[in-house]
């Protein structure tokens, strides 16, 4: 199945930001100049072969005008998917995460 059909959700991050500067019409080597990156990282961040930094993350939002949350809730997903991808037990830990991170954000909030 082609990248297509799927939601934009399904995109690396890096394949975001290749969109991104494509829909712009903006050539590498000028995003690369504004994130003060050589222009090969910024092509190996675009292929996933290299890992963008949160920072980096954020100037992406403010040079395309995009929203932050939504590159930075990418962002992060691509980061838990690389650390479980070759997990057998990837979903059942995706799971107690989850029950983990309401449980702290209830305590550190004093409920």
């Amino acid at each position: 199945m082609s990248k297509r059909y799927y939601s934009k959700q399904m995109f690396s991050i890096g394949e975001k930001i290749r969109d991104l500067r494509k829909e712009s019409g903006l050539p590498l080597r000028k995003i690369a100049a504004e994130l003060d990156l050589d222009q090969s990282v910024l092509s190996k961040i675009e292929r996933g072969e290299r890992k963008a930094s949160r920072e980096q993350i954020i100037q992406i939002a403010q040079i395309f005008k995009v929203d932050e949350k939504e590159l930075l809730i990418n962002y992060l997903s691509d980061k838990v998917l690389y650390d479980l991808k070759n997990e057998e037990l990837a979903t059942d830990v995706l799971k107690i995460a989850e029950e983990k991170i309401r449980y702290m954000i209830k305590h550190q909030n004093g409920k």
